[in-house]
C-alpha cells in the first residue's frame, strides 16, 4: 500500500517552505538543538526534519506545537483571533460603506537557498505519486520505462540511481524522493516517475511555476493568491 502523500500547490509548497526555514532560523537563534526542540514539543526527530522541511505531511497540532515552544503563540494568536473574523452581523462595522483595508504579501519563489527547479522538481513528483494513488497501473508504466533506460545506457552514470529506482517503484518507497536531501535531488533527476503525468497534469504545475517565479501577491481584492506582480504574464 502506498503511504499517503498529500499534493500541494506549487504556492503552497513555497508556503510550508517558507514556514519551515523560519521556524529552522528561529530554533538555531535560541541555540536550541533538534533533542532539545523534540523533547520540549513532544515529537520526533523525524517529524521535526519534515516540519522545519517545509513538509505538508506533520499535523497542522505538530506545527503549532513547535511555534509555541519558539514563542511564536502571537502569530497564532493573529490566526485564530477575532481579527480576521467578519463584523457581527447588525453591528456598525458591518453596516459602514468604507472599504476594509488589504494586506498584500508578495511570494517569489527561491527562498531557502532552494531553486524554483528544484521546488517544480519536488511537486512534480508530488503529483506523480497521487497520480498512481489514483491509478495503480501507472506504476507499471514508470517501471516499464525505466527498464528501457537501464537497457539501452547499460554503462550510464545515471545506473546506481536507476537501481536504486527499482527498489523505490517496487516497494513503493516514494517518500525516499520526497525531500530535501541530496540523495533525494540526485534521484529526482534521473526519476522515471514524471513520465507517467498527462502534458495537462505537467503543463498545469509548470504554469504555476512561472506564475510563482514571477511573484505572486496574496490578499488582492480578486481572491487568495490569484492577482500577479508585475511583470507576470
Amino acid at each position: 500500500m502506498i503511504n499517503q502523500i498529500t499534493t500541494t500547490s506549487v504556492l503552497e509548497r513555497q508556503l510550508l517552505l517558507q514556514l519551515g526555514d523560519r521556524l529552522k532560523q528561529h530554533r538555531k537563534a535560541r541555540r536550541m538543538g533538534t533533542v532539545e526542540m523534540c523533547e520540549r514539543a513532544g515529537i520526533s526527530r523525524m517529524t521535526l526534519a519534515a516540519i522545519e522541511g517545509g513538509s505538508p505531511s506533520p499535523s497542522l497540532g505538530n506545527y503549532v506545537r513547535v511555534m509555541s515552544v519558539l514563542g511564536l503563540s502571537a502569530e497564532l494568536a493573529l490566526l485564530a483571533g477575532d481579527t480576521l473574523q467578519p463584523a457581527p452581523a447588525g453591528s456598525a462595522a458591518a453596516r459602514s460603506t468604507r472599504e476594509r483595508p488589504e494586506v498584500s504579501i508578495q511570494v517569489r519563489a527561491g527562498h531557502g537557498g532552494r531553486s524554483i527547479q528544484e521546488l517544480q522538481s519536488l511537486v512534480l513528483h508530488e503529483a506523480a505519486v497521487q497520480a498512481i494513488e489514483r491509478d495503480p497501473a501507472l506504476l507499471g508504466k514508470a517501471k516499464a520505462t525505466l527498464d528501457v533506460w537501464m537497457g539501452q545506457a547499460p554503462e550510464s552514470r545515471s545506473m546506481s540511481l536507476w537501481m536504486e529506482w527499482q527498489t523505490i517503484l517496487d516497494h513503493r518507497r516514494f517518500k525516499r524522493v520526497l525531500g530535501w536531501t541530496q540523495r533525494a535531488k540526485e534521484l529526482r533527476q534521473a526519476s522515471p516517475l514524471v513520465t507517467i503525468l498527462t502534458d495537462s497534469e505537467r503543463q498545469s504545475v509548470l504554469s504555476q511555476v512561472r506564475g510563482l517565479k514571477a511573484g505572486v501577491v496574496l490578499g488582492n481584492p480578486g481572491g487568495f493568491g490569484d492577482e500577479p506582480m508585475a511583470g507576470q504574464p
